[in-house]
């Protein structure tokens, strides 16, 4: 009887290990796919930025040096956005 309630315990703790892995696997999957969609989200809003800056100098509304001032700044943010896709497609397992 002991013999085979430990065998039991054993085939449960095999169990867990062998799947344990296999679980974790697709959070971070998930959690990636939630980043890259809140990046790109992200993205397209900074882009809109500069579009409607571009208007605004170009409606009179921004003087030459703000325009520049505020384009500098919207595109530095813009390239940091895309480094950090960058960064997730670097870490994507090739399939």
């Amino acid at each position: 009887m002991e013999y085979a309630i430990a065998l039991v315990l054993l085939a449960a703790l095999v169990a867990v290990v062998v799947t344990r892995p296999l679980l974790r696997r697709e959070e971070p999957v998930a959690r990636d796919d939630a980043r890259r969609e809140e990046l790109e989200a992200a993205k397209e809003a900074k882009y809109r930025e500069i579009r409607d800056a571009e208007l605004d100098h170009r409606m009179g509304k921004l003087s030459d040096e703000d325009w520049r001032r505020v384009d500098r700044e919207l595109r530095a943010e813009a390239i940091e956005i895309l480094r950090k896709l960058d960064g997730l497609a670097e870490e994507e397992p090739l399939h």
